[in-house]
């Protein structure tokens, strides 16, 4: 069981919800720690689940977190593939993160290349949901010039670049790709991209798949309206496919590619089109955004936990201290392979030397 549950306040809160007030406290079951951003716990007898955050990587406040988990879900929910929300339980003493009341998905953990046309599905369906008008898409993050708001999260999270990486050739080719994306991003400074609802967070190990087949999208905290060509790179990059220890895997390159074309075949026409140029641009500036979070984990994670998130103007924490140890030596193992030499070096052949990716 996650450290980090308290479970009787947690059942004491559920029991406020209508329809959960005969919920006895050892209908809650605890689910296998399998991520540093939430626990989950499964509602014996109904088919629910709570889902309690540990933390936001936005670096919210627990109200402002629990509000914008809330609206992701909601957002989401019209592709028909994320889970159903129920409701929210509030931050509260013995809960300080609050907890989100969620549709538990009878599936399957995926298994590539052969379900990356699922992932396709998922993520098409969702990016062509419709885009409110600017002032309705609050509370999310409203990414119009994706390029350089990446940057700036790569550049807050790459500052311990130095501390991390004294020397060495994993620090210069970072580097080298440091100055890359700066000089994009002067290049293309106000210039559109197409702009949908994304999840901003698609690796293989945030998606379940049901005896039908469908894929669902289980993890939404950080959906947001911005670049959909992060969403695809995301879902397939060297640092996604073999982050999670249920799902992982390499894709080789012709897979990579048939992955972009099937998505690419599920979208209209027109967005597919505009789309095109962007996509081994964003694909190296996603992978840019990963290996400097890799950096700034390795920095965060020694620091002691933040025992008092309910009053905490940023409840961001990545501190090892009462998490499963078997996952963070999995989390240390797969940071410290995208941090190696020659994992960059395989990695950015994508896009440096003579054959580039064909996106």
């Amino acid at each position: 069981m996650g450290k980090l549950i308290d479970l009787m306040a947690l059942h004491a809160a559920l029991i406020r919800l209508p329809g959960f007030e005969s919920i006895a406290p050892t209908a809650l079951q605890p689910l296998p720690e399998l991520g540093l951003a939430h626990d989950h716990v499964r509602i014996a007898g109904t088919t629910w689940l709570l889902r309690v955050p540990r933390q936001s990587q936005f670096g919210y406040t627990a109200a402002a977190n629990m509000a914008y988990q809330e609206a992701c879900f909601d957002r989401c929910a019209p592709s028909n593939h994320t889970p159903k929300l129920r409701g929210t339980l509030p931050p509260q003493p013995g809960l300080p993160m609050g907890a989100l009341l969620v549709e538990a998905i009878d599936g399957a953990s995926l298994v590539l290349p052969t379900d990356m046309p699922g992932i396709a599905a998922c993520l098409a369906a969702i990016h062509m949901l419709e885009v409110p008008p600017v002032e309705r898409r609050n509370p999310l993050e409203n990414h119009a010039d994706t390029v350089t708001g990446t940057l700036g999260f790569i550049e807050r999270q790459s500052v311990v670049l130095a501390t991390v990486l004294p020397q060495g050739a994993a620090r210069r080719q970072i580097e080298s790709e440091l100055e890359w994306a700066r000089g994009y991003a002067a290049e293309v400074a106000r210039t559109p991209q197409p702009l949908t609802l994304v999840l901003s967070d698609t690796h293989p190990g945030n998606y379940l798949r049901r005896p039908d087949g469908k894929v669902i999208c289980v993890d939404l905290e950080k959906a947001l309206y911005g670049a959909p060509a992060i969403d695809l790179a995301h879902a397939s990059l060297y640092t996604s496919t073999t982050w999670d220890r249920l799902s992982a895997a390499a894709l080789a390159r012709p897979e990579i590619e048939g992955f972009y074309r099937h998505y690419l075949s599920l979208v209209p026409a027109g967005l597919a089109e505009s789309l095109r140029p962007w996509l081994l641009p964003m694909r190296r500036l996603t992978w840019l955004r990963s290996v400097t979070w890799c950096v700034h984990y390795r920095a965060q994670s020694l620091k002691a936990r933040n025992r008092d998130k309910l009053h905490a103007v940023s409840t961001e924490d990545w501190s090892r201290e009462d998490v499963d140890a078997g996952l963070i030596a999995h989390v240390e193992d797969r940071v410290a392979d995208y941090l190696a030499a020659e994992t960059i070096a395989r990695i950015r052949s994508e896009w440096v030397g003579e054959r580039p990716l064909s996106l």
